[in-house]
């Protein structure tokens, strides 16, 4: 068997257009592609230059999410700058978003917070992984 690659993540949300300003606003992403219409239509969204590589996938419809503080499931996205979790905690925390107050770890996890979307998802931004697009 052969594998091409990790291509998109779905997620069915309750409020699409919410989620889009939220993955817009918080995370930098952009609308690469959509279909369907009305309450169930689907967008596809990625960060710049990724669009051919990896989206996320936001399904209209859905229910919403909840996730208790012990549930380490989230999303990812890097930042490029140390004070960027702490600008983005400090935000979400103002919104009544936080989920995971900034912390900093030994590699390979680095310094981090966490913020739920409007869905309740947990996205986690982070800083000094080597996963991130700049990493050296």
């Amino acid at each position: 068997m052969s594998v091409s690659g990790f291509t998109h993540c779905a997620l069915h949300v309750s409020d699409l257009e919410a989620s889009i300003a939220f993955y817009q606003d918080y995370c930098g992403m952009r609308l690469a592609n959509e279909h369907g219409a009305g309450p169930e239509r689907t967008v596809w969204l990625a960060s710049p230059g990724s669009e051919r590589r990896f989206v996320l996938v936001l399904l209209g419809g859905g229910p919403g999410h909840t996730q208790d503080q012990s549930d380490m499931t989230h999303y990812g996205f890097a930042v490029s700058a140390r004070e960027d979790i702490d600008a983005i905690a400090a935000r979400a925390k103002q919104e009544g978003r936080l989920f995971w107050e900034p912390m900093a770890f030994p590699p390979p996890t680095g310094y981090l917070c966490a913020v739920r979307d409007p869905d309740g998802y947990v996205i986690e931004f982070s800083y000094g992984q080597p996963l991130s697009p700049d990493a050296s």
